[in-house]
């Protein structure tokens, strides 16, 4: 897999991250699965380098910023 770009790469965190928002613990993995499977921009960044960058995030309003080696920003992102 090619290298996504570092704003593709936070699009497709922040955009995970929204995605699971209000979902059980329990239902998450499959949740994910189903959409890093569905959403087209999302598949140039593997799902495991998603799974990382969620495993971090702080409780509250946070977003990612900085690409692979980015790391979770108070508040929320300029592009959702």
């Amino acid at each position: 897999m090619n290298r996504a770009p570092d704003a593709l790469f936070d699009l497709a965190v922040n955009r995970a991250a929204n995605s699971l928002r209000g979902l059980p613990a329990a239902g998450r993995e499959a949740a994910l699965g189903e959409w890093h499977a569905r959403t087209r921009f999302a598949r140039r960044v593997a799902l495991g380098e998603v799974v990382r960058c969620l495993a971090a995030r702080p409780p509250g309003e946070w977003h990612w910023a900085g690409g692979p080696g980015g790391s979770w920003q108070a508040g929320k992102a300029a592009f959702p």
